[in-house]
């Protein structure tokens, strides 16, 4: 790490969005609410699926994962974020940005080949229904998600690590809400070509391996799926898969764009913007896709809340 030790930047400077004093009330407001849905609507997917009997299943299993790492990985920036707004000071240490960028990719990482696990089950559950409950066991769940996690670690790792390695001498002002390894590469006194090549083969790793393995497995499904005589089956069938397939395609393509796109760096406010997308829309959205769409999870949440007896 002789890299990290020759670098003469102590703390960077996270420009954020506009400085315009009279639109960052406005912009802290509408962060902030959508920081209290997002911790609100997790949790609260998460609390049903833990103490509902009904959800108790590999499907709800992965979903209550899904939102673990949705809060983590959205707390990892936001409330940094939103105290930077109101703030003068929009400084943030060298440990403390290392900090932020391991973490963040360590979850997203983690989430991204979550989702192609979640693919898995779902093959499962509609191509090989009679042996559902023996091949996802809860040990085979914890296994996957243990796998998903493993990645996580190293790919974080990977992307931190040579991001970091360089050394950093001026300017300290990253274009960004919080250290992103595009942005930050920008302010490298190095070449970053080396840089270029490792994120490229680490996303793809990463990024595009669980994206084709989710493309794959839903090309298998819907070609059984197909062969189900009754239309009223094919449409039940689908209708399960098409949570996650939305869910995959929001949070995918703009990851793709970020860490695989030549010159990825330089995207400044579309890059803010689409970091936005798979950091916060997406952590927003996807308790209310699998909500909405959902019978289960609707009688779980009026089971809880008092409002009607579940059937038994």
């Amino acid at each position: 790490m002789q890299g990290l030790n020759e670098s003469t930047v102590t703390e960077f400077i996270l420009l954020g969005f506009t400085p315009n004093p009279r639109t960052n009330p406005l912009l802290f407001t509408f962060f902030l609410v959508f920081y209290l849905l997002i911790l609100v609507s997790n949790s609260l997917l998460i609390t049903l699926i833990h103490q509902d009997a009904r959800l108790h299943t590999p499907m709800y299993f992965f979903i209550s994962v899904l939102s673990t790492l949705d809060v983590c990985y959205t707390t990892t920036t936001v409330p940094q974020m939103l105290v930077h707004i109101l703030s003068k000071k929009r400084t943030i240490s060298f440990a403390r940005c290392v900090a932020q960028m391991y973490i963040f990719l360590l979850f997203g990482v983690t989430e991204s080949w979550l989702f192609s696990i979640m693919s898995v089950d779902r093959y499962v559950a509609i191509c090989h229904p009679l042996r559902y409950k023996v091949i996802m066991s809860r040990g085979m769940c914890l296994l996957l998600v243990g796998i998903c996690a493993a990645y996580g670690v190293v790919g974080g790792l990977c992307y931190t690590f040579f991001a970091m390695y360089l050394p950093y001498c001026g300017p300290n002002e990253i274009d960004h809400y919080f250290c992103e390894v595009p942005a930050v590469l920008k302010l490298a006194c190095a070449d970053t070509s080396l840089n270029d090549l490792v994120d490229f083969i680490t996303g793809f790793n990463v990024i595009v391996v669980p994206l084709s393995l989710v493309v794959i497995v839903y090309a298998n499904i819907f070609a059984t799926i197909m062969k189900i005589r009754s239309a009223q089956g094919r449409i039940k069938a689908f209708s399960t898969c098409a949570s996650h397939i939305t869910v995959v395609t929001m949070f995918a393509i703009p990851c793709i764009i970020m860490y695989m796109s030549p010159g990825s760096g330089s995207l400044s406010n579309s890059g803010k913007k689409m970091a936005l997308f798979y950091n916060i829309v997406t952590a927003f959205l996807n308790p209310v896709i699998y909500s909405l769409r959902n019978k289960d999870v609707k009688i779980a949440f009026l089971k809880l809340m008092g409002w009607s007896r579940a059937p038994e």
